[in-house]
């Protein structure tokens, strides 16, 4: 069996369904909604994997993440469960928030700033406290503004409750004890080994829909985030979840058996 790194990989032991829930994108509304349905369905030996992208585009960040937090905890004090039935992935938007605090170390600093804030990355900075205005400023001024600048970021990420642990907890890919089912968060460089995808599980999302066959063994690669959220769309080798949550559209997840079968799907 394959022994993954636990501070990159998550290991789904000893369970019956796996739950996946798609992209976030700062909704917190649709989340409550979700979890309001889950809690009503999760059963003993069920597992749930959140997939990325719970921070940026949409306006409630900050309580996207209060809420995770609170229904995690929910979820492991149920009788005979486990704080690893819970995953939490890293998506694009939480490695985009990490490259924003250590934007006085890139060398280029103006442009990353500009393509973070185009990407959904400014609905972070607002909810932490910041001005992506005010950001374009502090960059004209040079490394020892944006450092005070980025200082103050993660101050105000430590004075969240739990916000900061939560965001060092996330893994980059999750999988089965029996190696069938893999789940990431966008896409995955099917030319590489899973311990050397470096930042695919990001940025590869172009590719994923022309996986023809099995990767390393898995019968099926899940993902929660889809440029086109185009909800769900599954082929023979891949499962991709996303409505579009944070865009105008639902919240989406699904319940898969260990044979790789979705078995009920919940919208918010």
């Amino acid at each position: 069996m394959r022994q993954p790194d636990s501070e990159r990989f998550a290991l789904l032991r000893r369970c019956d369904r796996i739950w996946a829930v798609a992209s976030i994108h700062g909704d917190a509304d649709r989340l409550i909604a979700l979890h309001d349905q889950l809690s009503r369905r999760i059963a003993i030996n069920d597992r749930v994997v959140y997939l990325g992208n719970y921070m940026g585009v949409g306006p409630q960040v900050h309580a996207v993440l209060d809420q995770l937090i609170a229904f995690r905890r929910w979820l492991i004090a149920r009788p005979l469960a486990f704080a690893t039935d819970v995953v939490f992935l890293r998506g694009a938007q939480e490695e985009m928030w990490s490259k924003l605090l250590q934007l006085q170390f890139a060398s280029n600093p103006s442009e990353v700033l500009r393509w973070l804030l185009d990407h959904g990355t400014a609905a972070t900075l607002t909810a932490y406290g910041g001005d992506p205005t005010y950001a374009v400023q502090v960059v004209r001024e040079g490394p020892v503004a944006m450092t005070r600048w980025t200082g103050g970021l993660r101050a105000a990420l430590a004075a969240a409750p739990g916000h900061q642990p939560f965001l060092s907890s996330l893994r980059r890919a999750a999988f089965t004890d029996d190696q069938s089912l893999l789940f990431v968060h966008a896409g995955i460089d099917v030319s590489r080994p899973l311990d050397a995808q470096s930042d695919s599980f990001w940025w590869a999302a172009g590719a994923f829909g022309r996986i023809t066959e099995p990767y390393e063994g898995f019968k099926l690669i899940v993902r929660g985030y889809d440029p086109q959220h185009a909800g769900l769309v599954a082929t023979p080798y891949t499962v991709s979840l996303d409505r579009g949550c944070g865009f105008g559209g639902a919240l989406l997840a699904a319940c898969f058996d260990r044979a790789g079968q979705v078995i009920e799907t919940l919208e918010a």
